[in-house]
């Protein structure tokens, strides 16, 4: 039989100071008497752990309050945003963008980095010269945590980025540059994961602890959140479903190409191709921003952009079909340039032809998060682990 045993005191401060310093996060400045009332605890246990946050420069004064009463204003303590800095990337083919943010997650700067092709051998130090640019110009000299998101599957056991396309090799090398940061963690994660984490923190599914994010771009893939935990699989490989074999595909997917798979239905260039062939624009170069641009155009071109949109409709519904009957979530959230531009009306679309493919309700979710998700996601991702740190969360 297992004994159980009370909490230590140094245990139930360590406790105690994780509550005040989230409540602080999350709702901003309190008196101590708030503190009380949000916390159930003493009048001498929040001036203890009051006094003890401050002595670690965690917590702060920061001004008074007037009360309705008799008697001195109310003290107000606040988080200390800058007792640690912390930085987000979005990593993409053609560049990337950043942001050096607070310990709230507040942004104190931003960049983006273009990049032609497959870079220069210089491509990777540029980068990074250019996060300490902006961090420098935001008054920050040492960043505690630098979560990035990339495409490719993230090995769960050792953190390593394998491409399942043709990624360039400054990758790579911007992921072994950023690594050689004095005192600065590394988080590496999938980008669609990232943007999951956003639409599951602040987005589209902040009410719900089991949904699939399904991101549909240049390709498709998905983020699956479980009993409100993200799921990697084994390999790191949960959600590609651009590898999905489903109906209407030019053939099947292979170990080495997605392209007979469900990202052949679905991804940029077939969106851009589907939609010419019902007499609507869109760029033959096929890439994400001109699918985003044809679905767009389709909201507004009467007959044939609602054809457009009912077809495209019941390709998203068939790989969305697929992970359901597995996954059973009751809710996807459409994302990415594509699910962005679409709308309420796309997912619309897609729930009626999902509930005729699959005998579980599904809701169908436009995304939230907006455009910058993965950054998002990102900078959620790196708060946590400072707070993991400096909080002594488990």
């Amino acid at each position: 039989m297992t004994t159980a045993r009370p909490a230590t005191p140094s245990t139930a401060r360590a406790i105690n100071d994780r509550v005040a310093l989230n409540l602080l996060l999350e709702q901003g400045p309190l008196t101590a008497t708030e503190l009380r009332d949000l916390t159930g605890l003493s009048r001498p246990t929040v001036a203890d752990l009051l006094d003890r946050l401050q002595r670690t420069g965690l917590v702060a004064l920061a001004g008074e309050r007037g009360a309705q009463r008799r008697g001195p204003n109310a003290r107000l303590y606040a988080l200390v945003a800058s007792r640690a800095h912390i930085a987000a990337f979005d990593v993409r083919e053609g560049g990337v963008g950043l942001v050096v943010a607070d310990l709230t997650g507040r942004t104190l700067g931003s960049a983006e980095i273009p990049v032609d092709g497959a870079g220069t051998p210089d491509t990777a130090p540029t980068i990074v010269r250019a996060l300490a640019d902006t961090a420098r110009a935001a008054g920050v000299d040492r960043l505690h945590t630098v979560a990035v998101g990339a495409p490719g599957l993230v090995d769960p056991a050792t953190g390593r980025l394998h491409s399942t396309g043709q990624l360039p090799g400054w990758h790579a090398e911007l992921l072994a540059a950023l690594r050689e940061l004095p005192g600065t963690d590394v988080i590496l994660e999938n980008e669609v994961n990232l943007a999951g984490r956003a639409e599951y923190r602040v987005g589209a599914a902040r009410d719900r602890d089991t949904f699939v994010l399904m991101w549909l771009g240049h390709s498709v893939g998905a983020a699956v959140i479980l009993d409100g935990r993200l799921r990697r699989g084994f390999s790191g490989g949960t959600g590609e479903i651009c590898f999905l074999p489903v109906p209407g595909a030019t053939g099947l997917p292979s170990a080495d190409s997605c392209e007979g798979g469900f990202h052949g239905l679905v991804g940029s260039a077939a969106l851009c191709a589907l939609a010419r062939a019902h007499g609507l624009p869109a760029d033959p170069a096929g890439d994400a921003a001109a699918a985003e641009a044809a679905v767009r155009t389709a909201l507004t071109a009467g007959a044939a952009g609602a054809a457009f949109l009912d077809e495209l409709a019941e390709r998203i519904a068939l790989g969305a079909a697929g992970v359901c009957v597995v996954l059973d979530p009751g809710c996807v959230v459409l994302g990415g340039e594509v699910g962005r531009a679409g709308g309420p009306e796309l997912a619309e679309r897609v729930e009626r032809r999902l509930a005729g493919l699959s005998p579980l309700r599904t809701e169908v979710l436009a995304g939230t998060a907006g455009g910058g998700a993965v950054l998002a996601g990102a900078v959620l991702t790196a708060g946590d682990a400072v707070r993991r740190d400096l909080f002594g969360e488990p």
